[in-house]
C-alpha cells in the first residue's frame, strides 16, 4: 500500500473521472527545486513517491532523487516500471524461468498458480525470422513457413504462457518488432490504473528499448534476469545517474538523413563518455526533429553506452500520437497530466545537467559507421580511403583500388589460377576460380553462364533491416525513391548481393505500396523477407552457396551494408568481416555499386544501358520529394488497420496447438525447451558466500568484449560443442536453427557461451571459443575445459579489460557464465546491463583498482587466484584482497573493488541470484 510522506497526493479531474496523482508541483510549493531537475529525474522521483512503502522503497531513496545534483550521490535508487516489454529470444527463457519457479513451487507443496507477472508484460515475437529466402515475391511466405517449422515448440510455450499467466500478452510472429510496436502502439505517454494516473514507464529485454524515449516514455533495456524480477514485483535498483544534456542547434542540411545524424551523435557521446548515465535532449534544434527522428536517436542509446536518451513530451509528441491513431481522449490526458505535473517540455534553461554536449545539426554530413563498432564513424567522402586503411591495418592486405587492378587483363593472362572443387550441393554449372596477380586476389565466379568477380570490399549483404530506421518514414520513403530513380536509369543490384527488406511493422509496407515504391524496391530484389529483427541480430541467413564457397575458400574480406544499429564482429554473418551501418538510402546505393571501396561523391554507381555513368547525386531524392510523398501516404488509418489485429496472428498462429495445463509439462526429449536448472531443489535458507580459493582463469580477454562475444548468438556449426550435442541426439545440421531459437534449453546455451568465432582468448592459440585447461596444458573448447574443471571442483574466473559486456542485454551472457562454473569476473570496467546480470546470476563482478589491469599486474592468466574478504561480510564498493600464485610458485597480492553497487545487489548475490531471492520471498510469504 502506497504512503505519502510529503503529503502531495492530489486529485486530477479528467474525462475518465477524478484520478489520484503525486504532484511534483506541490513539492515546488514546499520549496523543492523541481524545475532544476532534468525531466527524466522528475519521472524517477514521481515513481519513487508513488511506490513508497518504507521497505523496498524508503524515504531515504526519495530524498536521494529529490536532492539530485549535477554530481549526484552514489547511492542506489529503486525503480518500479509500469510494464515490461519482451522479445521472444529473451522472452522464452523468461517464460521458462517463471514456469520452472511454478514447477518448483508445486514440488514444495505450494500453489504454483500464485506465481504470475504482477505488472503487464507484452511479448513481441520478432527475433526468430531468418532470411533464408530473398529476392523473390515468395520470400516472405517461405521465410514464415520455415520460421514456424523451426520454432513451433517455442511458440507453443509462448501461446501456453498467454493463457496460463495473468498480465501476459503475446504479439504473434509477423506483426512487427517490439520497439516499433511499442513506439507506434503500446506506449501511451501516461497510464491510468487502479484510479491513479502516472507516467508510462517500462523496462525491456532488448537493449534498444530506449527507442520509446523518443515519445517521452522513460524506458531502458535490462537483461531477462532483471526483467523477470520486475515482473515478479521487485524494484530495479541502480546508482543515481548523472544526466548529460545533449543540446541540439541548427537543422539537418539538404542531402543528410536522420541516420547520418544519429551516427554522428553516437561518436560524439561515446567520446564524451555516457556509460551508465542518462542523456536528455534539449535546445532549439529539437524543434526541427520529428518524433521518428527522435526515436532514431533514442534507439541508439546502447551504442552511446547510456541508459536512456530522453525527449520530454511536447507538441510534436502529441502530433505523433495523433498520427499513429492514439485516441483523442488519451492525447488530451497526456497533455493535461504532463502540464499539470511539470513533465511538459518548457523552461529548459532552468535545468541543471551534469554536463552538456552540443551538436550543431548544420554540420552533419553523410555518414556510415563500421566495420565492427557503431561508434566508429566514417564520413561518406572518406569511406573509400578508410576502407583501404582498415584492409591494410586490420587484415594485413595490400589495397589497390579496383580501377587500378586491370581485372580484364587478369582474365586474359590468367595469372596464377587456382580452380576449386565444386561442392556436391552446388549447381552443376558453378565455377569458382581464383586469380592472383601481384599478390592480390580476385575470385571469379561463373553461375548460369554469368561471370562476375568478387574481391575484398565486395558487398554480399545489403539489408534494409528493422529497428533504428524502419520506424522513420522519411528514410524508408527515401530508400524507395532511390530505388525508383535507379530503376528509371536502368541500374540494377549486383548479382552477388543478398538483398532484404525487413520492416518493423506492417505500416511500412502499406505506405510503400501506397507510394508505388515497393515495386521499385522489389525490382532491385529488396523484397519483403519478414517483419522482425534480421541482420542486426545475426539472422541474415546463409549466403548463396556459390558466394559462401568463394568467400570461405579464398578468405575474402567482404562487406555488409545495413540500416540497423549493431555491427559487432561475426554478428551480422560469420563470413562477413566488415559490416557498415548507414541510412536505408545508402544501403540501396551500395547494393547498386556492389562494393564499398568506391567514392560515391565522384565515382559512378554504374552505367545505364547507353553506357552513360550514373552517380549517386543523379538518384538521390530531395527533402521536398520525400516530405511530399510521406504527407500523401501516411495516415492514422494505416495504424488503426494494422494494430487493430495485432494480437490475432496469421492462420499458422491461430491453428497452433498449445498446452492447457497451468503448470507446464516438460518434454524430456526436447532440445528447445527444458526446465531451468537454477531452482530445482533450491533450499529455503541461504548459505553465506565464501571466499574464492585456488581458482583458475577460464578466459583472459581484452577490451570491448561484448555480450555477442560472451552469449550464444546466431548460427553454429556441427563441430561446436552445441552442434556435437545436437548431433548426438539425432538432430541433423540443417535443423540446428540458431542459438537464439534454443534459448529455452540450458544444455545448448551453456555450450555456446564464449563460443563466438571471433572471440580472442589470450590463453588460447586459436581464435574462437577455445582455451587452455591450465593443469593439463591441453587446448580445447571452453565448455569442455569448464567440465574438466568441474570434475575437480575448481572455481573459475574471467579476466577482462575495459567495457566488459557492452552491447545487447543478453541474459544468457550471465546465465552461461554461471553455469560454466565462473565465480567472479575481474575487469577494468563494465557496461551497465551485463554487470547487473552477473550479479543477478550470483557471479561476483570485480573491478581492478585505479591504474591496475592485467598488464600492469603482469597477470598471464595461468596463475592460481584466491579472493579474500568475501565471507567477512560484503558492502557496497568493498575492497577485496586477491592472492596470486604463478606457475613457478611466486606469489603477489593486490586489491580489487567489489562491484555490488547496492544493498539489494548484495542480497541477490548472497542468495545466488535475483530469482532465487524472489522465490525465497514467495516461499516465506506462502509459509506465513
Amino acid at each position: 500500500m502506497s504512503l505519502d510522506p510529503y503529503q502531495i497526493k492530489r486529485s486530477l479531474s479528467t474525462p475518465q473521472g477524478d484520478l489520484t496523482y503525486w504532484s511534483l508541483f506541490e513539492l515546488c510549493q514546499q520549496g523543492k527545486s523541481i524545475q532544476k531537475l532534468p525531466f527524466s529525474i522528475r519521472i524517477l522521483l514521481e515513481n519513487a513517491l508513488r511506490n513508497f512503502d518504507d521497505f523496498a522503497i524508503t524515504k531515504e531513496n526519495i530524498d536521494t532523487i529529490l536532492n539530485w545534483s549535477p554530481s549526484p550521490s552514489d547511492k542506489d535508487i529503486p525503480f518500479k516500471p509500469a510494464r515490461v516489454l519482451m522479445q521472444d529470444f529473451t522472452g522464452v527463457p523468461a517464460v521458462v524461468d517463471i514456469a520452472s519457479l511454478r514447477a518448483e513451487a508445486v514440488r514444495k507443496g505450494k500453489d504454483g498458480q500464485k506465481i504470475n507477472p504482477l505488472i503487464p508484460v507484452d511479448l513481441v515475437i520478432d527475433h526468430s525470422v531468418q532470411v533464408d529466402y530473398f529476392g523473390t515475391n515468395y520470400s516472405y511466405k517461405k521465410n514464415v513457413d520455415v520460421e514456424y517449422e523451426r520454432n513451433g515448440e517455442r511458440y507453443q510455450l509462448l501461446k501456453w504462457a498467454q493463457t496460463a499467466f495473468d498480465n501476459f500478452s503475446v504479439v504473434p510472429p509477423g506483426m512487427g518488432i517490439c520497439h516499433q510496436v511499442n513506439l507506434e502502439y503500446l506506449a501511451q505517454g501516461v497510464i491510468v490504473r487502479d484510479g491513479q494516473i502516472f507516467p508510462d514507464t517500462l523496462v525491456g529485454t532488448d537493449s534498444h528499448t530506449p527507442m520509446v524515449n523518443g515519445i517521452g516514455v522513460v524506458g531502458w533495456g535490462v537483461g531477462g534476469i532483471e526483467a523477470e524480477a520486475a515482473i515478479l514485483g521487485q524494484p530495479i535498483n541502480f546508482i543515481m545517474p548523472e544526466v548529460v544534456g545533449l543540446k541540439l542547434t541548427g537543422s539537418l542540411p539538404l542531402g543528410t538523413t536522420a541516420t547520418d545524424m544519429v551516427l554522428t551523435i553516437t561518436q560524439l557521446l561515446r567520446s564524451h563518455g555516457v556509460v551508465g548515465k542518462f542523456v536528455e535532449v534539449f535546445g532549439p534544434g529539437l524543434d526541427t526533429l520529428s518524433v521518428p527522428d527522435r526515436a532514431t536517436i533514442a534507439n541508439m542509446s546502447p551504442e552511446f553506452g547510456c541508459t536512456v536518451t530522453y525527449f520530454p513530451i511536447d507538441d510534436r509528441t502529441l502530433d505523433y500520437m495523433a498520427k499513429t491513431n492514439r485516441s483523442e481522449e488519451q492525447i488530451k490526458l497526456v497533455e493535461q497530466y504532463c502540464k499539470e505535473n511539470l513533465l511538459w517540455r518548457k523552461d529548459e534553461e532552468q535545468i541543471e545537467y551534469s554536463s552538456v554536449v552540443e551538436l550543431n545539426l548544420d554540420n552533419v554530413e553523410p555518414t556510415v559507421a563500421g566495420p565492427k563498432r557503431p561508434q566508429d564513424k566514417i564520413l561518406l567522402r572518406e569511406f573509400k580511403s578508410k576502407f583501404g586503411e582498415i584492409l591494410q591495418d586490420v587484415h594485413g592486405r595490400e589495397y589497390i583500388p579496383i580501377d587500378k587492378r586491370d581485372v580484364s587483363r587478369w582474365y586474359e593472362e590468367g595469372g596464377s589460377s587456382q580452380p576449386t572443387e565444386q561442392a556436391s550441393s552446388m549447381p552443376s554449372d558453378v565455377e569458382i576460380e581464383t586469380k592472383l596477380r601481384d599478390g592480390l586476389k580476385t575470385v571469379v565466379v561463373k553461375l548460369h553462364n554469368e561471370k562476375f568477380a568478387l574481391h575484398d570490399g565486395s558487398v554480399v549483404i545489403a539489408a534494409l533491416t528493422s529497428c533504428t530506421n524502419t520506424s522513420n518514414p522519411n528514410v524508408m520513403i527515401g530508400a524507395g525513391l532511390v530505388a525508383q530513380k535507379a530503376r528509371q536509369r536502368g541500374l540494377d543490384v549486383k548479382p552477388w548481393v543478398k538483398t532484404s527488406l525487413a520492416p518493423g511493422s506492417k505500416v511500412v509496407t502499406d505506405y510503400l505500396i501506397k507510394a508505388n515504391l515497393l515495386d521499385d524496391l522489389e525490382a532491385l530484389r529488396f523484397h519483403l523477407v519478414g517483419y522482425g529483427c534480421t541482420s542486426c541480430i545475426g539472422n541474415s541467413g546463409p549466403l548463396p552457396k556459390h558466394i559462401a564457397k568463394a568467400v570461405e575458400e579464398n578468405d575474402l574480406v567482404v562487406a555488409s551494408v545495413l540500416s540497423g544499429n549493431r555491427n559487432f564482429e561475426a554478428r551480422v554473418h560469420p563470413q562477413v568481416k566488415m559490416n557498415y551501418l548507414m541510412s536505408p538510402m545508402l544501403v540501396v546505393a551500395y547494393a547498386l555499386a556492389g562494393r564499398v571501396d568506391i567514392d560515391l561523391n565522384s565515382e559512378p554507381l554504374g552505367y545505364d544501358p547507353n553506357l552513360e555513368p550514373v552517380y549517386l547525386k543523379d538518384i538521390w531524392p530531395s527533402n521536398e520529394e520525400i516530405f511530399e510523398v510521406v504527407s500523401k501516404v501516411l495516415s492514422p488509418g494505416d495504424f488503426e488497420k494494422n494494430y487493430g489485429e495485432i494480437f490475432e496472428g496469421n492462420e499458422q498462429w491461430k491453428n497452433l496447438e498449445a498446452p492447457k495445463d497451468p503448470v507446464y509439462q516438460w518434454n524430456e526429449k526436447s532440445t528447445y525447451i527444458k526446465e531451468a536448472p537454477f531452482f530445482d531443489g533450491i533450499s529455503e535458507e541461504i548459505a553465506e558466500p565464501k571466499d574464492i580459493k585456488n581458482a583458475h582463469v577460464l578466459l583472459k580477454l581484452g577490451d570491448s568484449i561484448t555480450t555477442d562475444h560472451i552469449s550464444p548468438a546466431g548460427a553454429f556449426s556441427e563441430v561446436s560443442a552445441a552442434g556435437k550435442f545436437l548431433l548426438e541426439r539425432g538432430v541433423p545440421k540443417e535443423n540446428f536453427n540458431s542459438y537464439g531459437s534454443r534459448r529455452g534449453n540450458d544444455e545448448i546455451m551453456v555450450r555456446g557461451t564464449f563460443a563466438n568465432v571471433r572471440i580472442k582468448n589470450e590463453l588460447s592459440t586459436k581464435e574462437g571459443g577455445y582455451t587452455i585447461h591450465i593443469p593439463s596444458g591441453e587446448e580445447m573448447n571452453v565448455y569442455d575445459a569448464a567440465q574438466k574443471y568441474k570434475e575437480t571442483n575448481t572455481p573459475l574466473l574471467v579476466l577482462a579489460g575495459k567495457e566488459y559486456g557492452s552491447g545487447s542485454s543478453r541474459d544468457w551472457a550471465a546465465k552461461g557464465t554461471s553455469l560454466l562454473g565462473v565465480k567472479a569476473v575481474l575487469a577494468e570496467s563494465y557496461e551497465r546491463i551485463h554487470r547487473s546480470n552477473l550479479v543477478g546470476m550470483g557471479v561476483l563482478p570485480l573491478q581492478y583498482a585505479e591504474g591496475d589491469n592485467a598488464e600492469t599486474l603482469e597477470l598471464s592468466g595461468k596463475e592460481k587466484f584466491s579472493i579474500e574478504n568475501i565471507e567477512s561480510g560484503l558492502e557496497v564498493g568493498k575492497r577485496l584482497l586477491v592472492h596470486v600464485e604463478n606457475e613457478d610458485g611466486q606469489r603477489k597480492s593486490f586489491e580489487v573493488i567489489s562491484r555490488l553497487d547496492s544493498g539489494i545487489e548484495i542480497e541477490y548475490f548472497k542468495h545466488g541470484g535475483i530469482l532465487n531471492y524472489v522465490f525465497r520471498q514467495f516461499l516465506q510469504r506462502d509459509n506465513s
